[in-house]
């Protein structure tokens, strides 16, 4: 062989050896980048930058993006998203005293003023101070406004120490879409009272990894509704309200129960499956209730958290109201309830039926997060 064969080999194997220095190098860089910027300060700034409408910073953000998110999901996870949520302890926000401002946000669809206004004049009432979020009104098809709008209300009034408390004015549809863009750092440093139910299940469960107490209740737009749940509202959100007592139900399991109380609207929670947002149910009291969903589908998402581990090492199960159920033309054979019964009929903690909350005409606050004894006998009780 030719003596250029051999140098135009070595230059070959040299230009190899500078592109695997060159290839180790970036690793090294995004590396660094990967401790200094962390998967969700880029979403925060993904967020932003989307809020401003500059979709091109965006295709600058991507390889970053991408390379980190894909270190995220290859590294085995540690339950980092679980690590508050087996605490004994939950940090109780500072009850609301006359004269406090009430937050008012929307992050799921949309509503009017015309449709607030009842509430707010119930909010007065109550000796409170309201505080609109600047989108409150908006709209974009079902939602009130842009995803980035929804989060940038919600940030704002989670940094906002004037507002002592946040309730969503309605839910419906959006809260998920939003929930990887809001920082909650000032939240923890300073927890608040965050109200509301159904759609803001995503906010509880949420929440409850960082051992903060929520409230599950009525919101503004079905005030309206029953003066009682209202009042409920009232009385969790002052300090005022220590226990529930409910009449007794055929399915019922007697027994008795402590544990967090933890939970929300069944459809969320089955969405929040496997995601950041998952709800812990171990040794907790864990309350469900639903609306406008066909029976087969109750049983699917029962029998999902039958086989994801959520239902067996429960402390207690408290159902409230499976509103408005539909059936096949071809019925299902068993009501929401009975669906409910057979999927924990295994167990031996305690399980009520008929709690008054939920989409039905009452629906009575609870504290999430509260240490909670629930006790299942001729009548049914719990006791904050």
């Amino acid at each position: 062989m030719s003596s250029s064969f051999f140098f135009k080999k070595r230059i070959k194997n040299e230009n190899s050896s500078k592109y695997i220095t060159a290839g180790l190098v970036v690793l090294s860089l995004m590396q660094i980048s990967l401790r200094l910027f962390t998967y969700e300060s880029l979403l925060l700034a993904k967020c932003k930058i989307l809020e401003k409408g500059n979709t091109k910073k965006i295709s600058v953000l991507s390889p970053c993006w991408c390379f980190i998110s894909l270190c995220r999901t290859s590294q085995p996870r540690k339950n980092s998203h679980i690590f508050a949520q087996n605490t004994t302890s939950m940090i109780t926000p500072p009850f609301l005293k006359q004269g406090d401002t009430l937050g008012i946000i929307a992050p799921a669809r949309k509503i009017s003023l015309a449709e607030l206004q009842p509430a707010l004049n119930t909010l007065h009432g109550w000796g409170l101070q309201t505080k609109l979020s600047a989108n409150l009104f908006g709209a974009e098809h079902q939602f009130s406004g842009s995803d980035a709008m929804r989060a940038s209300d919600l940030q704002d009034m989670i940094d906002d120490a004037s507002v002592k408390a946040i309730v969503s004015a309605r839910g419906g549809y959006g809260t998920l879409r939003i929930i990887d863009c809001i920082d909650f750092s000032s939240f923890k440093k300073s927890p608040k009272w965050i109200a509301g139910y159904s759609d803001i299940t995503v906010l509880h469960s949420h929440i409850q990894r960082f051992g903060i107490e929520t409230l599950h209740a009525t919101m503004p737009i079905s005030f309206a509704k029953d003066d009682a749940s209202a009042e409920s509202l009232r009385k969790a959100l002052f300090g005022e309200l220590h226990a529930h007592e409910f009449p007794a139900h055929p399915l019922n399991r007697k027994g008795k129960a402590e544990g967090q109380l933890s939970g929300g609207n069944l459809s969320l929670l089955y969405a929040l499956q496997a995601s950041a947002s998952e709800t812990d149910t171990k040794g907790k009291i864990l309350f469900i209730e639903d609306l406008d969903e066909y029976l087969y589908h109750i049983d699917r998402m029962m029998m999902n958290l039958k086989r994801s581990g959520k239902l067996e090492h429960l402390a207690g199960l408290v159902v409230g109201g499976m509103t408005e159920m539909k059936d096949n033309a071809i019925p299902f054979g068993k009501n929401a309830e009975e669906i409910i019964y057979d999927a924990v009929k295994d167990y031996n903690y305690p399980v009520c039926f008929g709690f008054p909350a939920g989409h039905g005409v009452e629906n009575h606050a609870l504290y999430f997060g509260r240490k909670t004894t629930l006790e299942v006998a001729e009548k049914c009780v719990l006791q904050f």
